[in-house]
């Protein structure tokens, strides 16, 4: 016997209704795709736990020499360097030269606060079953 009922899943819609004033009044408020794309670029750089790392030593200690920061994320200094320059060039991490060293910083507070809400963020989902977000 076949049935003319439709199996849905769990996370499908099932109604074909579309609230239009709903979909109307928020489109507008949607990023752009050339913005979506600069922040699935910047999501990106932080899908590598090493370059994760770097910034949130950079967080911690603050402005750092490479050595000092390869030392403490425990990273070749050619592998931090890499690390380092794709940070730079996405505009997550600044650098200055100080004689012959160079310095790395976290480039502004937008970057610290990615870094704090994040990490506080999977700290809600470590939380126990029954507590809310």
């Amino acid at each position: 016997m076949v049935s003319s009922q439709q199996v849905v899943g769990l996370d499908a819609c099932t109604s074909t209704q579309v609230d239009d004033a709903r979909v109307a009044a928020t489109r507008p408020l949607l990023v752009s795709a050339a913005e979506a794309s600069g922040i699935a670029d910047v999501f990106g750089l932080l899908s590598d736990p090493s370059r994760v790392r770097v910034l949130f030593a950079l967080l911690e200690a603050g402005e750092m020499c490479v050595c000092d920061l390869a030392q403490m994320v425990e990273m070749s200094p050619s592998a931090l360097s890499h690390a380092l320059r794709l940070l730079r060039t996405a505009g997550v991490v600044t650098n200055r030269r100080d004689g012959r060293m160079v310095r790395y910083r976290l480039a502004d507070s937008h970057v610290r606060l990615l870094l704090d809400v994040t990490r506080e963020h999977l700290g809600h989902e470590q939380a126990p079953a029954g507590r809310g977000v």
